[in-house]
């Protein structure tokens, strides 16, 4: 019988009531009793107002208690959870909504007002960022509307009201649908034109979770401190507390057993505060490699705990995991470990992962189901049996545990005014493993460096603007004439 993340998290809810599930940012907690109410209620509302079974969803909110609250009843309702970046540019996201084609968009009502009024995005362009507007992101798409927190303007007038949901509701079966049916698309790689998405189910996701707390246990009384739903939904349905990050402090307030970091979030954690608290068991880190640097610092302000570094992607969540120890002393490749139970492994002809699994995503949106996914990394089996990383098959960039893809940005950088080329290269800090994100510029006719920038966030997501601009005459080439992306990370340097 497959498994079904919404049962499991509902039947953890039932189990302690009173004790606290979440506990957010800025110290709202909620209880599990409480989180399976307002999830239900969520439900019951949306279901009402003419959500159906398979509509997608688009989510817009921002992580806290009743965030968690609202993902869980969209999906009890039958939706579809499509994942947004607020942070998305104009383009990327009117791209991606043509794909998923969700019915309706669930988000904050300061996400509306901001997105809704020009002084307000204009005071967020000059942050860097451009918000698409979400009121009418896509002329052809009919949306309906929900928010969360209070009513401000610019929500939109029919928008249904997601707060304040006070009507009781009795146990009843929260698993509508089949566990197989979709439940979450998250968008990964692919161009603007072609985007690319990964659809998850109940069951791919729960499977997932259950790996996952098999090799890094949690029980009522830890506390879990994570922004991750991998780490975070597993503490839940093992009866612990989940902590959402703020201030370096709460780790210390919460008592926090359990930490989830991206390496670089790590180095600069201990740079603050050099121990962390003695009450720490887990530490994991992940969405990027940790260096070796990484894991002494690691190691160091947590001797009491176990270090850990998870190997996983979107498509299969998790794969390996690797203690800090035996990464240090593999040298040859970065260790990622011997294959968690139930991961199946194969090899192609280039040394090319191929994963397989009951957590291995449906497949991708718009494309046939598939049984296993290519990991676009290259790695060998040591003598132990353990995954070993020789390298990146894909040109992917990680910066803050996020995956940039430079060709889903460089033919509309390209294609500017006074840009002759464009390319987007990643160099690693040899200390934090964290990747510099460089914008590569051949100049022509009227090239101005400012009026490039200005355009940047239009063109490019949030969280892959350059952190700068390197102007070059020409670019390496390889005798077929296709980019040499290693000659040019050495041309430009590190400044």
């Amino acid at each position: 019988m497959r498994s079904d993340l919404l049962a499991q998290v509902f039947a953890a809810c039932e189990r302690t009531p009173r004790a606290t599930a979440i506990v957010g940012a800025r110290g709202r907690e909620l209880t599990f009793g409480g989180l399976r109410e307002r999830a239900l209620r969520i439900r019951d509302r949306l279901v009402a107002e003419g959500l159906e079974r398979g509509d997608g969803v688009l989510y817009a909110v921002e992580p806290s208690p009743d965030a968690i609250a609202v993902a869980l009843g969209v999906v009890a309702a039958g939706g579809v959870l499509v994942l947004a970046d607020p942070g998305l540019a104009p383009e990327v996201l009117r791209a991606r909504l043509r794909l998923a084609r969700p019915r309706w968009v669930v988000a904050g009502s300061l996400l509306y007002a901001v997105t809704s009024f020009a002084p307000l995005r204009a005071l967020a362009r000059r942050r860097g960022v451009l918000l698409p507007g979400l009121r009418d992101p896509l002329p052809e798409l009919e949306l309906r509307h929900a928010y969360t927190g209070r009513w401000l303007p610019g929500v939109p007038r029919a928008a249904v009201r997601l707060r304040g949901l006070d009507e009781p509701v009795p146990p009843t079966d929260a698993s509508p649908g089949e566990v197989d049916d979709p439940a979450a698309v998250i968008f990964t790689s692919g161009t603007t034109a072609h985007p690319r998405a990964v659809v998850h189910t109940r069951a791919s996701l729960a499977a997932g979770l259950e790996i996952f707390r098999d090799r890094f246990p949690v029980e009522p009384g830890d506390v879990v401190h994570t922004d991750g739903l991998m780490l975070g939904l597993p503490a839940l349905i093992g009866g612990a507390t989940w902590s959402m990050p703020g201030p370096a402090k709460l780790i210390f307030e919460r008592r926090v057993t359990h930490l989830y970091c991206v390496p670089v979030e790590l180095a600069g954690l201990v740079a603050r505060v050099e121990r962390l608290p003695e009450s720490l068991r887990h530490l994991l880190l992940g969405s990027a490699p940790a260096p070796p640097a990484v894991l002494r610092k690691a190691v160091a302000a947590a001797p009491g705990a176990e270090v850990l570094s998870v190997y996983a992607m979107t498509e299969a969540l998790p794969i390996a995991l690797a203690g800090a120890a035996e990464k240090l002393a593999c040298a040859e490749g970065d260790l990622l470990g011997a294959p968690l139970p139930g991961v199946g492994v194969r090899f192609t002809e280039d040394q090319e992962l191929v994963v397989s699994g009951p957590h291995v995503a449906r497949g991708y949106l718009g494309e046939p189901p598939h049984d296993e996914v290519a990991t676009g990394d290259l790695v060998r089996l040591d003598g132990q049996g353990r995954l070993v990383l020789l390298g990146r098959k894909k040109d992917m960039i990680l910066r803050d545990g996020f995956n940039i893809y430079p060709s889903l940005y460089e033919p509309a950088i390209a294609a500017l005014p006074g840009v002759a080329d464009a390319a987007i290269v990643g160099l690693a800090d040899p200390v934090t493993g964290d990747e510099e994100v460089v914008l590569a510029l051949v100049p022509g006719d009227g090239f101005q460096e400012a009026a490039v920038r200005a355009r940047l966030p239009a063109l490019v997501d949030a969280g892959a603007l350059p952190d700068r601009i390197a102007v070059l005459p020409d670019f390496p080439r390889s005798s077929r004439r296709k980019l040499d992306r290693a000659a040019l990370r050495a041309a430009i340097g590190r400044p």
